[in-house]
C-alpha cells in the first residue's frame, strides 16, 4: 500500500488526464479509443494488477502503461484493432487519444475531395448512413412540419 503523500489524484497517460481514485481497468477506457475489452487486454499482456488502484501506481508502472499504450497495437490481437487495413499504410493499427480524430477527419476529407456518395452527403450535413431524414435529425429550432401560407 502507498503512503498518502504517494498518491496521485490525476495520472496523465497518453495525453489523457485519468483520476487517481478509480481501478486501472475502469479508468483505462476513458481514453478515448481504448474500450473495457482493449483496456482489460492490454493490463493483461503487460501484467498489471486490474483492479489497482490508479493513483497508487509508481512511476514505472505509469511509464510502462504510457509506452504500452503508445504501441497498443503490438499487444492486442489483430481482430481487436481499430483501423485494420490502413487506407494509407495497408497495416492494421490502432489509434488513440487525438490520433483517431485527426483520422477521422482526413477520412471524410478524402471522402469529400473524390466526390463518393457519403462524402457528398458529408458536404451537404445530411445523413450519411441512409437513415430517414423525412421526419427526424432535424437540427434548430425546426420542431414540426411548418405549412405555407394560403
Amino acid at each position: 500500500m502507498a503512503n498518502e503523500t504517494d498518491f496521485k489524484y490525476i495520472v496523465r497517460v497518453a495525453d489523457t488526464d485519468l483520476p487517481g481514485e478509480g481501478k486501472l481497468v475502469k479508468t483505462l477506457p476513458k481514453i478515448r479509443g481504448i474500450g473495457a475489452r482493449a483496456a482489460l487486454a492490454l493490463i493483461r499482456s503487460i501484467k498489471l494488477d486490474p483492479n489497482k488502484i490508479v493513483g497508487e501506481l509508481e512511476d514505472k508502472e505509469v511509464d510502462l502503461l504510457n509506452e504500452s499504450v503508445k504501441e497498443i497495437d503490438e499487444h492486442l490481437p489483430g481482430w481487436m484493432l481499430n483501423r485494420r487495413k490502413d487506407y494509407e499504410t495497408g497495416e492494421d493499427v490502432h489509434f488513440v487519444s487525438i490520433d483517431i480524430s485527426t483520422k477521422v477527419e482526413d477520412d471524410i476529407n478524402r471522402m469529400k475531395k473524390i466526390k463518393s456518395y457519403k462524402g457528398v452527403r458529408h458536404q451537404s450535413g445530411h445523413k450519411v448512413r441512409g437513415q430517414r431524414t423525412y421526419s427526424n435529425g432535424r437540427r434548430g429550432l425546426a420542431l414540426g412540419v411548418s405549412k405555407g401560407k394560403k
